[in-house]
């Protein structure tokens, strides 16, 4: 009997009702939602209306098992979305809310006049009256989703009188097509803010909030194990996504149609990101495919406006006024202003050197969210592989594996055809023709690789030609637009993890992704052992000290392998931070990998002085430069807010996996914060899981801390000191599992 024939069998039968939680997305400086407290009665609702969420939701059952996931559970696809959205804002209405507050460019309006520009970056791609047509021109089956999508939260809203939104009181269909693709930065944040103002606001009247980048590597880290290479001859999926923390929710969607997935879903969306299926696994990891192109544009002011040359003459640039709402200090809404001008190429979006720039990206929102969907209820490699023809994932490459045995890899998926005389990692000239795009390739002309000989595949955002060792893809066989990734220290040690093992299980392929070994640090340290043998630059040391010769000492017996008790990791990670702080300017100016550089050409006296630094800062932290690693490496989370406040004095736990900048696979973006000695972790592995298929799907996962940002709920903090400990829970995805695992099941509403 199939699984959901199984699930058509459940009892729509409420145990119990759900209390709200609430968390935030990483790039929101707010707090938590605002309560009212005179909201003691429900809003005022259309009694026709009513009564079709009520039918609704007396089809759609929620089941939270013992961790908190909600399985949600419909008669059809859009009962099943009903509840998906019902219960993400359950567990987290104003993340929730702050995504599509962010994807419409209405942020102002809840955070002040300093997100202006934030919101016209949005602005300047999202048009809601553009998106209520794309709306009405989509597919019925899609406008029957994208209903249930906005009546999910709007039944929310109704039954929970006592949330007050900070700006989206009520939703509408069309709000799901400003929001389709879920990584956590979409194409449109590539428009840097900055100089987006200082092209829009010349007087800098605006006071833009400050920019914020903790240098962690964002990412994530794919697997996908072949069945030669499997205990059990079946095939096996490693989901690895790097996020900030608390960035998606892990939940399960099911219906009598044939869904059936689970993984992990960006707040707000009705489609699993990363996850499975009984016989499909999907892994996106964040591309370098060149899929966005700049345009320089030279303009000439006329009486009727702008114009820039294109081919032997010239075009006429559009202009629109885009109204952009905010709150001031006071509480008072307000508004602003601003001509945006387009090309013919996208709209402008900074200067440079006396050019206007132009950006051009893809803006297929239907097709977007189509894809994003299809592909989790696809149920073999030909399905996925048809839902991939709609050529709009941005963003991504795609791991994938299923129950047939195939692994497969797709490095990236809209890709433009475009001229190969050009430099397009550059701004093109925008106004020569031979630089417009030539159509998309097809799936069959990308990057990809289908049950490579080898057994394995592999990608850490990395090169996609080490994807298979020997058997990978080959860079003269494609356009160099389509590959800009260089190796990094993650891929280095995934290929050592993965290559001449052919017994893989779920539990030894998370000991792989977890291996300790920080591959950088191979090519750093034997930087400092030279400094031990004869000077071999001009700027050598005469000499060195031999405190600072105990500190090399030190780090050149390490195994480079972090651990809670290793005073080498501690040593290393704070000197190659200093040293990295200390070249960062100097390669960017010789446009040269960092690391490279770190390498070839810091200084040895750079290189010891960043030591010495080092151990200093360690010596006054914690009164001594040989520190355990699991004393400074720690996750703490006391509130629900988004914005953490760290605090050395409050309870914490000690994690011993490092950055993903040091090669760490199993990446934790640490660093100090004000008042603090110790470094918290804010972003790195979130949702982990590995999926085995075979008659039956099993996987084993771990969500940071806990599925709840509610300091009260019990699931706030409940899988935090197994996430440190790099230990697994059984996903519970069969019914049978679920029951025995169950702490409550109801109806929305209840």
């Amino acid at each position: 009997m199939r699984l959901t024939t199984l699930w058509a069998l459940l009892t729509l039968l409420s145990l119990a009702a759900c209390n709200p939680a609430s968390q935030a997305p990483a790039d929101s400086s707010a707090g938590q939602p605002s309560v009212s407290a005179e909201a003691a009665v429900q809003s005022t609702v259309d009694p026709a209306q009513l009564a079709r969420w009520e039918d609704r939701a007396s089809r759609v059952s929620i089941l939270r098992d013992r961790w908190g996931i909600p399985h949600i559970v419909g008669e059809t696809d859009a009962d099943t979305v009903f509840g998906t959205l019902y219960a993400q804002a359950e567990d987290d209405f104003y993340r929730l809310e702050t995504n599509y507050i962010n994807a419409m460019g209405r942020l102002a309006e809840a955070e002040g006049e300093q997100e202006l520009f934030r919101d016209l970056r949005m602005k300047l791609f999202i048009e809601p009256a553009a998106l209520q047509n794309q709306f009405a021109e989509s597919p019925a089956w899609l406008q029957e989703l994208m209903v249930a999508f906005a009546d999910g939260l709007n039944y929310f809203l109704h039954t929970h009188p006592e949330i007050e939104p900070r700006v989206i009181d009520h939703f509408e269909p069309w709000m799901a097509l400003s929001f389709t693709e879920g990584s956590i930065g979409g194409d449109i944040e590539r428009v840097n803010l900055q100089e987006l103002q200082a092209f829009y606001d010349a007087n800098n009247l605006v006071a833009q909030a400050p920019a914020f980048n903790d240098g962690e590597p964002r990412g994530s880290n794919g697997f996908a194990i072949a069945p030669q290479n499997s205990a059990s001859g079946n095939a096996l999926l490693l989901i690895n996504p790097h996020t900030s923390f608390f960035f998606r929710s892990e939940l399960h969607m099911v219906s009598e149609e044939g869904l059936n997935a689970y993984g992990a879903v960006t707040w707000g969306q009705f489609f699993v990101y990363q996850g499975f299926n009984e016989n499909t696994g999907w892994m996106h990891t964040s591309s370098r495919a060149d899929a966005i192109d700049e345009y320089l544009l030279d303009v000439t002011r006329r009486d009727d406006g702008y114009y820039y040359r294109y081919g032997e003459g010239e075009r006429r640039l559009q202009e629109r006024s885009i109204t952009l709402p905010y709150v001031d200090s006071e509480g008072n809404q307000r508004s602003r202003e601003v001509t945006a001008w387009f090309s013919h190429h996208g709209p402008v979006i900074r200067e440079q050197d006396g050019q206007w720039v132009a950006i051009k990206l893809m803006q297929e929102p239907i097709k977007a969210l189509t894809q994003s969907y299809t592909r989790t209820k696809a149920s073999n490699h030909d399905e996925f592989r048809a839902s991939m023809e709609l050529l709009t994932n941005s963003s991504n490459n795609t791991v994938y594996a299923d129950s047939s045995g195939n692994i497969a890899y797709y490095h990236g998926n809209f890709i433009p055809r475009r001229n190969p005389g050009f430099d397009w990692n550059a701004p093109l000239d925008g106004g020569n023709p031979e630089t417009e795009w030539q159509g998309l390739h097809p799936v069959d002309e990308i990057i990809s690789l289908l049950n490579p000989a080898n057994g394995w595949i592999q990608n850490t955002n990395n090169t996609p030609f080490n994807a298979a060792g020997e058997f990978s893809p080959r860079p003269e066989d494609y356009p160099a637009y389509m590959a800009n990734n260089p190796e990094n220290y993650r891929g280095i040690n995934a290929v050592r993890v993965l290559e001449g093992v052919t017994d893989f299980t779920v539990e030894s392929l998370l000991e792989a992704a977890y291996d300790p070994t920080l591959t950088a640090f191979e090519d750093l340290i034997p930087r400092l052992e030279l400094l031990t043998a004869v000077p071999s630059r001009p700027d050598a040391p005469l000499s060195i000290s031999s405190q600072t010769l105990e500190y090399i000492d030190l780090l050149r017996g390490w195994n480079y392998q972090y651990s809670l008790d290793s005073v080498q990791t501690s040593l290393a990670v704070f000197w190659a931070q200093n040293l990295m702080d200390a070249v960062r300017s100097q390669a960017s100016a010789q446009d040269t990998n960092i690391y490279e550089y770190m390498v070839n050409n810091a200084t040895d006296n750079q290189v010891l002085t960043a030591l010495r630094q080092a151990a200093q800062t360690l010596e006054n932290d914690f009164g001594s430069w040989q520190v355990p690693w699991g004393e400074i490496n720690r996750y703490q989370r006391l509130t629900g807010d988004l914005v953490q406040d760290f605090n050395d004095d409050a309870p914490s736990i000690a994690v011993p996996f490092a950055s993903s900048r040091w090669g760490s696979l199993a990446s934790f973006g640490a660093r100090k914060y004000p008042g603090t000695s110790r470094m918290y972790g804010t972003s790195g592995n979130s949702f982990v899981a590995a999926v085995e298929f075979g008659e039956r799907v099993r996987a084993r996962a771990i969500t940071v801390g806990g599925l709840s940002s509610d300091p009260d709920s019990a699931h706030f903090d409940d899988q935090a000191q197994m996430y440190a400990d790099g230990e697994f829970r059984d996903v519970l995805f069969y019914r049978e599992d679920i029951e025995a695992n169950l702490e409550r099941q109801y109806h929305p509403g209840e």
